[in-house]
């Protein structure tokens, strides 16, 4: 694969391209959705077939989402298989899954391929079988820090999408159908990407180097853009918070009317929404890793652990260690 890095599949191709997707357990259903329905419609609008794919798991049988629905598959994922690209769908636990035999086989599977991608906690799988060392790459934004601590030979941005020659990947699901529509518009024009669009009644309003967000903010940014602009000032300090008197002042208003517009637009002060910011993000990281409390509390912008754990068991009703447990 690293030696036609220059014939990429994001170019003008008459030709159909043929992927094999390797969905693991605990991937998210939206992330396969995302990934593949629109090569599945880019076909359906312009009556060819544009795209083919096999759908493969590690083991033969249908992995099974988070959402509790499974994947069919054509089979078993094979270091044999022929592909135009292979890519990669991970979710919960996909760093667990990355398995000597598994990542040897992705190298020689890539091999014979033009590009290899990673969706989500996907590039987790690339990262072990070495294809991001000297690379640019991106994962599910939640796991950033342990991500690039894990590939340090890696450039790990927090991009929506990433493309670096033969190697790409995605920070999530709405990222994942950004780039889906991307692939589809250079090689089959502008119309046919937005006739994609449109099937979905999707408006791609960001660019792929966007920083991926915590907050989520939909049509907040055309309500109430101070609000907004707020929102985003605390998500990127959760381990130093602002006072909210300098989080109004950076958005151009008084703390008063940046409070009154927190309550119109969310129900709630800007105090308390940045306090439950804080604790959800401590929660995810209770829950998803094995991180020091006291590490946690660092993080998430506590004084100390036993604060961190006052306030965690007042949002929760329990206190870390204990949900940690189970």
């Amino acid at each position: 694969m690293m030696k036609n890095e220059i014939h990429t599949i994001f170019r003008a191709d008459g030709m159909a391209l043929n992927l094999v997707f390797l969905v693991l357990p605990g991937s998210s259903i939206m992330c396969v959705a995302s990934a593949i329905d629109p090569l599945r419609a880019a076909n359906r609008v312009t009556g060819r077939q544009n795209f083919t794919w096999t759908i493969v798991s590690t083991d033969g049988k249908a992995p099974v989402t988070t959402c509790g629905l499974p994947i069919g598959v054509g089979g078993a994922f094979r270091p044999d298989l022929k592909a135009d690209a292979v890519i990669v769908i991970g979710g919960f636990g996909s760093r667990l899954q990355a398995t000597s035999t598994l990542t040897a086989d992705l190298r020689r599977t890539a091999r014979a391929a033009r590009a290899i991608g990673g969706i989500e906690a996907g590039a987790w799988v690339l990262g072990r079988a070495g294809f991001l060392e000297g690379r640019a790459a991106t994962t599910h934004w939640e796991d950033l820090e342990d991500f690039a601590a894990a590939f340090p030979g890696a450039d790990v941005r927090p991009d929506r999408y990433v493309i670096d020659g033969p190697v790409f990947t995605t920070g999530g699901a709405s990222p994942t159908f950004d780039l889906m529509l991307h692939l589809v518009r250079t090689r089959l024009g502008m119309a046919v990407a937005l006739d994609v669009a449109s099937v979905f009644i999707y408006d791609q309003a960001r660019e792929a180097t966007e920083a991926q967000p915590l907050v989520s903010l939909g049509r907040l940014d055309g309500y109430d853009p101070r609000v907004a602009q707020a929102i985003r000032l605390m998500e990127t300090h959760v381990d130093q918070p602002l006072p909210v008197s300098a989080i109004a002042r950076r958005a151009g208003v008084t703390a008063r009317t940046l409070e009154k517009s927190f309550i119109k637009a969310i129900g709630e002060t800007p105090g308390a929404y940045y306090l439950r910011l804080r604790l959800s993000a401590a929660r995810r990281l209770v829950l998803d890793t094995q991180i020091p409390m006291a590490d946690i509390a660092a993080r998430t912008g506590f004084s100390s652990a036993a604060a961190f754990s006052r306030a965690f068991s007042n949002a929760f009703g329990k206190a870390p260690v204990k949900i940690r447990k189970g």
